[in-house]
């Protein structure tokens, strides 16, 4: 079905996304513990200001300031009542850079997790979950937004669920999970079943992926094990700049503009059409992205080697689609 995303990326081909939301905000003055998406109403113009860096940077589309906009999250701030206002404003916020902008750039709703588990680990339901998607989309759409973007999620039940929850609320939606446990996701998922899934959904997303997760190398296995099933959707590679430091009391990423340009091509070159940086990927990264997709032509897809000459070292010896590697316990982190 054509859309807005669907037009660009056909005459593009590749599209290149934007970068972190918290590493940007925390730079701003955000504060640990505060809820990012209470901004788009109390400081409006630091957020309109964190879309034109992505818009200035070169990106084709950016992702919204509502990662955390769902009833669950919003609950711990006492704001549980706000999540449809508070996600139609980050998107509102999102449509007027979007339209001032020389060239056609997106906006992409941001739906994370719900920060609960779901039955029958956990007691979060099948039908409140689609809920509470439900509204944080319906929200998003109200103020504009092209395309949902679900990421950094671990449980397949989840997935699904956001799946229903775009379907109820009428937007066209892309998404993707964090590996980051020996190549799987936090709940067990591995690459190709990820592919599996997808593909099987009722309501697919428009792209699918990898974001966040541990690091540049580790993501671009992922892909090549997206691209290994031949599935019939773009990939979406979102990595982050480089491995979190923890340096005099703050996180820095160790990524430079030079290493997520090379990311960028490799990413291109390993399958992915849609292409951004996550955690710690500031403008300077963007820019150096733009540059390098712009101006290398694409390649054949870079063995593993290559990949960790380049980009550094794996952190586990498996992908997790050869059945190795642990299931590490969840955890409620915020994507940075």
């Amino acid at each position: 079905m054509a859309n807005a995303f669907t037009d660009l990326l056909a005459q593009k081909g590749t599209l290149m996304a934007d970068g972190a939301t918290g590493t940007n905000l925390f730079n701003m003055g955000l504060m640990s513990g505060d809820a990012p998406e209470m901004w788009n109403t109390d400081e409006p113009k630091k957020i309109i200001a964190l879309y034109k860096f992505a818009v200035d940077s070169g990106s084709d589309l950016f992702l919204t300031n509502s990662f955390g906009a769902n009833a669950s999250r919003l609950k711990l701030h006492g704001a549980e009542k706000r999540v449809h206002e508070l996600s139609r404003v980050a998107a509102e916020l999102g449509r007027e850079v979007a339209d001032r902008a020389d060239r056609k750039v997106l906006v992409a709703g941001s739906v994370g997790p719900t920060g609960e588990i779901m039955e029958p680990v956990g007691p979060l339901t099948h039908a409140l979950a689609v809920e509470m998607f439900h509204e944080t989309a319906d929200g998003l759409k109200a103020g504009g937004a092209d395309i949902g973007w679900l990421e950094t999620i671990s449980a397949p039940e989840e997935y699904r669920a956001a799946a229903e929850g775009f379907a109820l609320a009428g937007l066209d939606w892309c998404g993707t999970m964090s590996f980051d446990t020996a190549g799987r996701t936090m709940m067990g998922m591995t690459s190709e079943a990820m592919v599996e899934m997808v593909h099987g959904l009722d309501n697919a997303p428009m792209a699918y992926g990898a974001n966040c997760g541990t690091g540049a190398s580790d993501l671009l296995r992922t892909v090549l094990g997206f691209a290994a099933k031949n599935g019939q959707l773009p990939i979406i590679a979102k990595g982050n700049a480089g491995i979190p430091k923890y340096h005099e009391g703050h996180i820095h990423y160790d990524g430079t503009p030079e290493l997520m340009g090379q990311y960028a091509v490799m990413a291109r070159n390993c399958g992915a059409s849609i292409i951004g940086g996550c955690c710690g990927t500031m403008p300077e990264h963007l820019v150096a992205m733009r540059a390098a997709l712009d101006e290398t032509p694409k390649g054949d897809a870079p063995t593993l080697e290559e990949i960790v000459e380049v980009l550094g070292p794996f952190s586990s010896a498996s992908d997790g689609t050869d059945g190795e590697g642990p299931v590490r316990a969840p955890r409620r982190g915020r994507r940075r």
